[in-house]
């Protein structure tokens, strides 16, 4: 795991100062403290921050090629790089060093792009051809490593893989995006399809981009998609041996490491399944560790022990208080981008109790998009059915008369808090899922916004890439689509950005084996009845997992990592509640609304309603303009 940084002048080759992309690298050291590197060459510079894992001795970059012709700079890992060295060696590849890097630059020179097809693993990676004069960059498939991109006003793309390493070039001018400020406000973080700062852009899941000198600035390639359009065939006891061969390849091709290797133990289903399997794989106790809190409510370090036990782990867990709302600048910073998902913090704190003990995490994530483990995942399949029963001309009027005048009941038990599903029902699918999916309603950020900003946003909604997404997406039903969705929009911005941002900065590797990408392509094949059944999502998983697992780990209530942010602005953060309509950032960019946002708080503050996400969304995207723009 590292961290890269590039510039190459799309125009005439100009020389490229080394200091420069020096600037960019160290902004990011925390990616990689381990080593470092620069190269240039005329119109081309390439950086590299090392976290040593495999190789730690050897494999030093940026790497050039055993005849010299390329040169690589590459954050993430290959898993099958072991079977590809031996493939190359084959065809007359020579290695010099035991890594993965050397074997990435022999798969090029080889295959050149359609190297990519045959890696399995987490990368974002540029390599520089001298004979072509081409730069070509890419990333994995789920875009587990990010890469951001930024055309620059002297014909040069400079590349890092976080934004502050852009930041850190000083022609890269700090101009908010407005558009990014809707995009922030609907989702809770920025799309992958935009950046909170003008004429920064993202690479995306699965695309490459293929430059050259004296060339204009080409799209990205779509290198590789996952389609829901077919459905297997087998018996339920086949698919469920074929789950669990995969299962077992991916958790073993990621305990590759010559670091100490552990994983993350929440005592959910997820990473009660990895652990599993690591145990089964490992002539040695299994590293884990997890969190509790002195919240009972929001407490599952109980049943991260019981499956620690089970299955004989060297288990470590720490206290964690939840009033741990001093961390609002550290996390604003990790980010640089706004970023509103709270269980943040507790994943911030669960690495940085990891990284004491190892330098590679193994984690949970990408089960619940892959194989519909969420709960809208069964909502969204059973409002599908009322939708196909009900025609639109009776559906919509009558759903959306009740969802008008139904109450936002956020103080009922959650079965009466129908306004939300009334809403879905009487919209299309996509835009019912969308509603689902979002922190703010279009309703509620219409009442946010100024009259100035509401110019500036003019016809566009964040809801419309989304839906457009899930309309062409590859797939068979509404479920289909939302999964989709959920693995191209969802998973890159919102999870994977969490996970890479709160892991990379304590220097600590994480690995996710339910996102290998042989794994995903068998999930959107199963049969709707085999994801969700009797209103259970990952009923696949769960069934096939049942020789491992107890009862009480697989079928409790789903619980993720929980911050308690509606009692802190109710409590310590209630002056920081008020402040964002008056002095703050927020205030002084003429965006918003100035008493409505004092009216939340307020509203708030008081119990007459819980809008403490949106509380804790406007705080971050405060910190964020603070930090980067300083408005």
């Amino acid at each position: 795991m590292c961290g890269i940084a590039g510039i190459f002048h799309l125009a005439t080759p100009r020389p490229v100062d080394p200091a420069r992309i020096e600037r960019m690298c160290q902004a990011m050291v925390h990616r990689g403290p381990d080593g470092h590197g620069v190269w240039t060459a005329p119109g081309v510079g390439l950086g590299h921050r090392r976290l040593s894992i495999i190789d730690v001795e050897g494999s030093a970059q940026p790497m050039a090629s055993t005849d010299g012709r390329a040169m690589l700079v590459f954050n993430g890992e290959i898993y099958n790089y072991r079977e590809l060295r031996e493939e190359l060696r084959g065809l007359g590849a020579q290695f010099h060093t035991d890594g993965d890097s050397e074997v990435i630059l022999a798969a090029w020179q080889r295959w050149g792009p359609d190297c990519l097809s045959r890696l399995n693993g987490m990368f974002a990676f540029a390599i520089y051809d001298a004979n072509d004069r081409t730069l070509f960059l890419a990333r994995d498939r789920l875009g587990v490593k990010p890469l951001f991109l930024a055309e620059l006003a002297d014909g040069s793309l400079a590349f890092a893989s976080e934004l502050k390493g852009l930041l850190a070039h000083p022609m890269l001018r700090r101009e908010v995006e407005p558009l990014a400020v809707e995009d922030y406000l609907a989702w809770g973080y920025v799309p992958d399809t935009r950046s909170i700062v003008k004429g920064v852009s993202k690479l995306l899941a699965g695309h490459c981009l293929l430059l050259a000198h004296d060339k204009p600035m080409p799209k990205p390639h779509c290198w590789w998609d996952v389609s829901f359009e077919r459905r297997h065939k087998a018996s339920a006891a086949d698919l469920e041996a074929e789950l669990l061969h995969l299962l077992r390849q991916s958790v073993k091709s990621r305990m590759i490491s010559d670091v100490p290797l552990g994983a993350f133990l929440s005592g959910g289903v997820d990473s009660s399944s990895v652990v599993a399997l690591m145990s089964e794989a490992s002539a040695n106790p299994v590293q884990t560790c997890s969190i509790s809190f002195d919240v009972p409510s929001l407490d599952e370090s109980g049943y991260a022990s019981l499956v620690a036990e089970k299955f004989g782990t060297d288990h470590r867990s720490k206290l964690v208080s939840p009033d741990d709302f001093d961390a609002v600048e550290p996390l604003a910073a990790m980010f640089d981008e706004p970023f509103a998902d709270a269980s943040a913090l507790p994943t911030w704190r669960v690495c940085q109790l990891a990284r004491e003990n190892v330098t590679v995490a193994l984690s949970g994530d990408g089960a619940d998009e892959a194989l519909a483990g969420y709960r809208r995942h069964t909502f969204q399949h059973a409002e599908d059915r009322m939708r196909g029963i009900l025609p639109s001309a009776v559906r919509s009027p009558l759903f959306g008369a009740l969802g008008a005048i139904y109450p936002k009941a956020d103080w009922a038990p959650r079965a009466f808090r129908a306004k939300t599903t009334f809403q879905s029902l009487a919209s299309s699918s996509e835009a019912g899922y969308a509603r689902a999916l979002s922190f703010a309603a279009p309703e509620l950020r219409q009442t946010l916004y100024s009259e100035a900003f509401l110019k500036l946003r003019g016809d566009y909604r964040a809801e419309q890439p989304f839906e457009q997404l899930m309309r062409d997406a590859p797939a068979r039903s509404g479920l289909d689509r939302a999964q989709y969705a959920d693995l191209k929009f969802w998973l890159p911005g919102d999870i994977l950005t969490k996970v890479d941002r709160t892991s990379m900065a304590v220097s600590l590797e994480a690995r996710e084996p339910l996102l290998d990408y042989r794994l995903i392509e068998f999930a959107a094949a199963i049969p709707e009845a085999m994801r969700i059944r009797k209103r259970q999502g990952k009923w696949l998983l769960k069934h096939t997992m049942q020789r491992y697992l107890p009862e009480n780990i697989l079928y409790r209530p789903k619980q993720g990592f929980v911050t308690p942010i509606a009692q802190w602005f109710r409590g310590p953060l209630a002056g920081e509640a008020r402040a964002i309509s008056q002095s703050t950032a927020l205030a002084r960019t003429g965006w918003f609304d100035a008493k409505q946002l004092s009216a939340v708080a307020e509203a708030h503050i008081s119990g007459a309603s819980d809008h403490g996400r949106l509380l804790w969304q406007l705080l971050m995207l405060d910190r964020s303009l603070s930090r980067l723009f300083a408005v």
